[in-house]
């Protein structure tokens, strides 16, 4: 089977690609010393882990119960659940931890600590600390700390943070300094901890750019990334790798063309309608447009227009655009994670090539 044989829109995964992405963060950890936790949130397959996990611990981190409860069955067992957890989801994480799995949590709600403490089978529990984002978690110095760590009691496994604020970054400076405070911070909570007699094992923390940007991890145990797998245009434009490193692009075909302009079957449902490029030094649209085995053939011709089924692309003005319909594309994603979010499964190549090599299963929902 080959790209010509594949319905589309559908996913593409380069193999070569991915692995060489895998190595390059595998070496910026390897220079600290410092385990990676890979995060799955974005690649959500059985496959894509394996290869990530080649030469770490073993343990991963995941954003939905699902993604969980799909590892598990693989029989993965060391799992962060790092979103925020509630009440209700408690009952789920028993039933897995039950039946083999090792699934620890995050929390910044003292009445939450409270909640999981008095669960029959309460997990491993870490709190969440903002270190710059402002989305969730208690700042290093919150009084509220030493209230959650004495709620959770023994289930008190450690602090975890995520820079998600180093996307704001635009230099290998600014990333380095996002770093810096997001090591300081989440150390700083742990050192609290420790000195008001609490066990803070687990110092936690990760994004893809600060990951490979640190100066320095000491103080830190475990370090979670995940888009750096795939890469997209966004992590490209603020430097974490380059365009030729993104290993995940939407094979869409020609349906159309209008006055110099042309119509793909890939719309906001493949692409996803996130516009993360729109501040970032080049806006993308809704994606750059590749040929067929992925190669920039079209110069920066790009998708502009997204509706649900239909991707409108505008031609470089240097670079036109010899399609017709019928003819595959390959757009490379604004955000990978929303892109993969759409579809089941990764048609595998290797290298370029057109060959169909592998299919790999996804997991989606919640």
């Amino acid at each position: 089977m080959t790209l010509d044989d594949l319905p589309t829109p559908c996913l593409i995964l380069d193999r070569t690609i991915l692995r060489r992405n895998i190595a390059a963060m595998a070496a910026a950890l390897a220079r600290h010393g410092v385990p990676l936790r890979p995060h799955m949130k974005t690649a959500k397959s059985i496959d894509v882990a394996r290869l990530a996990l080649a030469g770490q611990p073993g343990g991963i981190t995941v954003s939905t119960l699902a993604e969980a409860e799909y590892f598990a069955a693989y029989g993965i067992a060391d799992i962060l659940y790092a979103v925020g957890i509630t009440p209700q989801k408690l009952d789920t994480v028993a039933r897995l931890n039950a039946d083999g799995s090792d699934i620890a949590v995050i929390t910044d709600d003292p009445d939450i600590a409270a909640a999981i403490a008095a669960h029959p089978r309460a997990p491993r529990t870490l709190i969440e600390i903002d270190t710059g984002e402002g989305r969730a978690g208690l700042l290093a110095d919150d009084d509220r700390l030493l209230v959650l760590a004495d709620r959770l009691g023994p289930k008190l496994a450690g602090v975890m943070t995520h820079a998600g604020h180093s996307y704001a970054g635009r230099s290998a400076a600014d990333m380095a300094r996002c770093a810096e405070a997001e090591r300081a911070g989440v150390v700083r909570a742990a050192q609290r901890l420790r000195a008001a007699g609490h066990a803070a094992p687990i110092v936690s923390m990760g994004s893809s750019p600060t990951a490979l940007a640190a100066a320095r991890l000491d103080g830190v145990t475990e370090v979670r990334a995940g888009v750096y797998m795939f890469g997209d245009l966004f992590q490209a434009e603020i430097g974490t790798h380059a365009v030729e490193d993104i290993a995940v692009t939407v094979l869409a075909s020609v349906i159309g063309r209008r006055d110099g302009q042309v119509l793909i079957d890939a719309g906001g449902l493949a692409l996803s309608k996130d516009r993360s490029t729109e501040a970032a030094p080049k806006d993308w649209g809704f994606g750059l447009v590749l040929d067929r085995l992925g190669r920039r053939s079209h110069g920066e011709a790009m998708v502009r227009r997204a509706y649900q089924e239909h991707g409108v692309v505008v031609p470089d003005p240097s670079c036109p655009l010899d399609l017709k319909v019928g003819d595959r594309v390959r757009v490379a994603p604004n955000h990978t994670c929303m892109t993969a979010a759409a579809h089941d499964r990764y048609h595998v190549v290797d290298d370029g090539g057109s060959e169909i090599a592998a299919v790999w299963s996804r997991v989606n929902g919640w």
